[in-house]
């Protein structure tokens, strides 16, 4: 009896429910804020920031701009306007050396000669061998232009425009020059690369199979 009384208020509660058949088409309108209109405001363009940068020379720079004027006011003229001069080649190196009487100085392009020759001693014998043959090596002092091919041709070149500059000096430098061969022109260069081959005569290796 009790089921049949729980069944009956079932049904009472469900037909006490209405369902509303009333369905909107329209969707639910999205309010959108229109955007601020935008206010351009004429302002004053900033003045554009000047910034100065301190450029601060490295030591090295500035002991190359002292060398610089130091051989500028030795050598009025330039290097083609002196008397004691010799051009000396090895290589594809071109070196052009002039004499000065001295202490022994030797700048090659602008530098001191340790400093551009690394520190080399083998390429710094090469340079004072022939002051160093004649006992020479504190009465005069040497400039140099040098370009071209390596350091250790420039070397070379350098050593026998020293040489030749010693001949105008006097003329009987020639003879310990000749007899320690610095006044021979070394003549030996890269020899070319061939076609079909790696070097000037290296060849590819050879397969059988």
């Amino acid at each position: 009896m009790s089921t049949i009384t729980l069944l009956s208020s079932l049904t009472s509660s469900f037909s006490s429910l209405s369902f509303s058949s009333q369905i909107s088409h329209k969707p639910n309108g999205l309010s959108l804020a229109r955007p601020n209109s935008l206010s351009l405001s004429t302002r004053t363009p900033s003045r554009p920031l000047t910034v100065v940068l301190a450029t601060v020379a490295s030591p090295q720079e500035a002991e190359t701009a002292d060398l610089k004027k130091y051989v500028k006011s030795r050598l009025p003229g330039g290097f083609a306007a002196q008397t004691i001069i010799g051009t000396g080649r090895r290589k594809c190196a071109i070196a052009r050396v002039v004499l000065q009487e001295g202490t022994g100085k030797l700048i090659i392009n602008y530098r001191d000669a340790k400093e551009y020759l690394q520190g080399n001693p083998l390429w710094l014998q090469y340079v004072k061998v022939p002051l160093v043959a004649l006992g020479y090596e504190s009465n005069y002092d040497v400039f140099v232009k040098a370009h071209g091919g390596g350091l250790s041709g420039q070397a070379q070149a350098i050593s026998l425009g020293i040489a030749r500059a010693l001949l105008k000096v006097s003329e009987d430098h020639r003879v310990p020059l000749r007899r320690e061969g610095l006044l021979t022109r070394d003549s030996r260069v890269v020899e070319r690369k061939k076609v079909g081959l790696k070097k000037a005569r290296k060849a590819p290796q050879f397969s059988k199979r």
